[in-house]
């Protein structure tokens, strides 16, 4: 959390309320140190920003998955495959530093049967990679050539922003701008103005898309147009916290 904070007055104790609601303390007497702060009308609010922009990159989870007698053939057969995905991968412009191993798995195979040791049929090995993919346009021959040749298994996609900072800064400024006009509001409507800006506080900000569900299979022609792929919009949102001085 980043956090904003002007000069408050010593042993600060102020009567901080629930969100959106005002207090003040009737005047006794003039106070002095600490107890001038009681005597403060004071208001704490929270607004967010958000921001709606174009992704302009995407991860991939994909694999493959082969099956055999033996743990060897299993692996060897699961190698050869990975292997031709990966060059189809560098072929279609990912480059290699944008391809990296997520899971490797080899798992032996049963058969059940009612009343009957578990007998073993053979092994499962899978190898499953991320991929990030910084040119939107080539992620649907991406997935084609993939499957192309040899995989069999893609677990999603998610999109994101190479850089998020601009989209922050964005929603920075509208969050601020509606916390600055809620505080007016309120003020206002209790018969106050505001005076001046306590302490300010942020939350939220990007975080990447979860990854949206695809088809753990797909079938490709090569006469098939690519696989279409929308990336829509991302939402970037940052929430503020306020904590205002009101005067009369």
């Amino acid at each position: 959390m980043k956090t904003l904070t002007r000069a408050v007055a010593p042993l600060f104790l102020g009567a901080v309320l629930a969100t959106s609601a005002l207090a003040s303390a009737p005047a006794l007497a003039a106070p002095t140190g600490a107890d001038a702060v009681f005597q403060a009308t004071t208001v704490n609010l929270s607004a967010y920003g958000e921001t709606r922009i174009a992704p302009d990159m995407a991860t991939i989870n994909l694999g493959v998955n082969t099956q055999a007698l033996t743990a060897a053939d299993a692996m060897r057969a699961n190698a050869d495959k990975m292997t031709q995905v990966i060059a189809a991968l560098k072929k279609q412009g990912i480059a290699e530093k944008d391809i990296q191993t997520s899971n490797i798995d080899l798992n032996p195979q049963y058969a059940y049967e009612q009343n009957k040791p578990p007998r073993l049929t053979g092994y499962q090995a899978v190898n499953q990679v991320a991929i990030r993919v910084v040119d939107l346009k080539k992620l649907g021959g991406a997935l084609d050539a993939v499957v192309g040749a040899g995989a069999n298994q893609i677990n999603g996609v998610s999109f994101g922003l190479q850089n998020p900072e601009a989209a922050e800064n964005a929603a920075r400024r509208e969050a601020v701008k509606a916390l600055a006009a809620k505080a007016d509001l309120y003020a206002q409507a209790a018969g106050y103005r505001v005076g001046r800006l306590v302490n300010l506080s942020e939350g939220g900000g990007y975080s990447p898309q979860p990854p949206m569900p695809m088809a753990r299979m797909m079938m490709a022609k090569a006469d098939a147009a690519p696989t279409p792929v929308q990336g829509g919009e991302l939402s970037v949102r940052i929430e503020v916290n306020g904590f205002y001085e009101l005067t009369k």
